[in-house]
């Protein structure tokens, strides 16, 4: 299946010709690369079809290490981090777990990592929270608020069928979360081997999205929320239908952009660090408001959220992949709405319908 990280609405970008990367090739699973003397980036593997790595990063910080993010809960991450431990972090102990949003492939070991060192957890608090209410659902047959928010779109019965057997899977790919944590919010200041770490919040991908920025070093580690070759995932869920993710995430590029300098180090979650912030967040935005223009056009008659994949993603829409599609084709059609510039009805058959308005 496709990885919660990556949007189907574009899967590489030719802007990632402007930007100055780090290395000219990808490190291989599981190898250790130096940023500088206080920053190690590991890449790790990832099952799934479409987005195969993760890259996850460790900080001195004195005596001990602070990890940021921690890949997903799978033995082989396990492997992985156990011989970073073992070989490259000097015999000294993790004391703090950053976690920049709650996907499995972020937050995977987390809680595996906090008790071996018995490290604290640091995440916001929409993330920790909505983490462990999703993992809480595991095994649990799906609610009916998620199957009326998939018949309004226009599944199919199958289709339906296929949502019931996927739900409840998030906590197999996490282990248990602590059950306490230290909150991060927007604008805090951490101390890490004496230099300030800004945390930046961005919201679209995820509710509460954690990025560490350093002014001293002019680094700053993205997660998703800034991407050099992939437009990360903006959908809208069932636990929250009438949400306006694009409308976040599109304020969020514009908030990096005027926090962080044009030259800084981009650490992100997928693909090779980069510099040229700036020119990317750009790009980023032209790509949806381009995409909103589309739909608008589109959407002249009247249209379910499952009509207009045509118009948004150029990938084929399969059972591995519809959550997400419906998802941005929904969170789309919403900004449309919150715009003023759409229409949304309910036809006999119970789906919702979506016409655009005429232009004033």
């Amino acid at each position: 299946m496709a990885s919660p990280d990556q949007s189907l609405t574009q899967s590489t970008d030719n802007s990632s010709r402007l930007l100055q990367f780090f290395v000219d090739e990808k490190p291989g699973t599981g190898e250790v690369t130096a940023i500088n003397d206080n920053i190690f980036w590991v890449r790790m593997s990832l099952p799934m079809k479409g987005l195969d790595h993760i890259n996850l990063y460790f900080l001195r910080d004195g005596d001990s290490w602070v990890v940021v993010d921690t890949g997903i809960g799978s033995k082989d991450s396990m492997a992985i981090w156990q011989d970073v431990f073992d070989n490259h972090m000097e015999g000294m102990p993790v004391s703090r777990v950053i976690v920049t949003h709650l996907h499995p492939d972020h937050s995977g070991l987390a809680g595996w990592m906090c008790r071996k060192f018995g490290a604290p957890l640091l995440m916001t608090r929409d993330e920790y929270f909505l983490c462990r209410l999703m993992a809480a659902d595991t095994g649990n047959p799906a609610p009916r608020e998620g199957i009326e928010f998939y018949e309004h779109a226009g599944f199919t019965d199958d289709q339906i069928e296929n949502y019931k057997m996927r739900f409840g899977g998030f906590g197999k790919a996490i282990s248990a979360m602590p059950h306490g944590y230290q909150r991060l919010q927007d604008g805090q200041s951490l101390t890490i081997d004496g230099r300030e770490w800004r945390i930046i919040v961005g919201a679209g991908h995820s509710p509460e999205h954690a990025c560490l920025w350093c002014p001293e070093m002019n680094v700053c580690i993205t997660g998703d929320q800034l991407l050099p070759n992939i437009s990360s995932n903006v959908s809208v869920w069932p636990t929250e239908p009438e949400c306006n993710p694009l409308e976040y995430w599109i304020s969020s590029c514009k908030k990096l952009k005027k926090e962080l300098p044009e030259d800084t180090l981009i650490c992100p979650a997928h693909g090779i660090p980069f510099k040229g912030a700036h020119r990317r967040l750009d790009k980023l935005i032209y790509h949806h408001e381009r995409a909103l223009e589309r739909l608008y056009d589109y959407c002249k008659k009247p249209m379910l959220a499952t009509e207009v994949y045509s118009v948004l993603f150029r990938t084929k829409i399969t059972d591995g992949n519809r959550l997400m599609a419906v998802g941005e084709s929904i969170a789309h059609l919403n900004c449309l709405m919150r715009r003023g510039k759409m229409t949304r009805r309910i036809n006999d058959a119970g789906h919702y319908t979506y016409k655009s308005t005429p232009p004033r």
